[in-house]
């Protein structure tokens, strides 16, 4: 297994991305973190709003520099607005839009030139709906089957050159849900990952030696009702 070296987590204040932190650290590597909020954890940290693409293909270039370059590249952040296309605007549509996969494709796009130099892998971040669909969640069905093919795309632009291996994680017992109205909720007895299991497996992803690569991965609880 390759040493993890510095590695950049876009929301890593919380859910995933703060358990990947955590995972990335204690694996022996060093986290960046890039998120609108400034995480708990004492690791260096940009701000950054991923639906101004400007801003974060700085705030990636700044965290690049800061750390001397970038061994791996994990793509966390996300949001949803749940309800039916004509009851959500088009300002929070569009924003799952912005954040999931323009964002995703920002955060790369800024980050290949550190990752070539060091042969390093990116990890991204879709959903089982990114691959099933489901009522009352266009945008992020959209954005999420976005993602599953601006990587799979990806992988095959830059084999040889930079690893690229696709996460679709189920749901997991996160703040994610939070702002949700109830009906969007996970029920209390919901079969769902905690987010330090599925973080576990994007370092096993991020530690595969050049050459050696984790394509696509599916992390679900085994009865998680999105997958299959």
């Amino acid at each position: 297994m390759r040493p993890l070296g510095n590695v950049l987590i876009t929301g890593g204040a919380s859910g995933l991305g703060a358990a990947t932190v955590d995972a990335v650290r204690k694996a022996g590597g060093t986290p960046y973190v890039l998120d609108r909020v400034r995480p708990d954890d004492p690791a260096e940290y940009v701000e950054a709003d991923l639906t101004d693409t400007a801003a974060t293909e700085a705030a990636v270039r700044e965290l690049a520099e800061r750390a001397g370059g970038l061994d791996g590249v994990f793509t966390a952040a996300g949001t949803d607005a749940c309800g039916p296309l004509g009851e959500v605007s088009t300002e929070d549509w569009e924003r799952v839009v912005k954040v999931n996969l323009f964002g995703t494709a920002a955060v790369i796009r800024a980050a290949l030139p550190y990752l070539e130099r060091s042969h390093g892998t990116v990890v991204t971040v879709a959903s089982t709906l990114g691959i099933k669909a489901v009522s009352d969640a266009t945008a992020y069905c959209a954005s999420k089957f976005g993602v599953v093919g601006f990587t799979r795309a990806l992988a095959a632009e830059l084999a040889g050159r930079v690893g690229v291996t696709l996460l679709v994680p189920g749901g997991m017992w996160t703040h994610f849900f939070d702002d949700r109205t109830d009906q969007y909720k996970p029920p209390p007895d919901a079969k769902l990952n905690q987010p330090e299991h599925v973080a576990s497996t994007v370092v096993f992803a991020l530690q595969q030696p050049p050459g050696a690569e984790v394509r696509e991965m599916v992390v679900c609880a085994s009865e998680e009702g999105s997958w299959p």
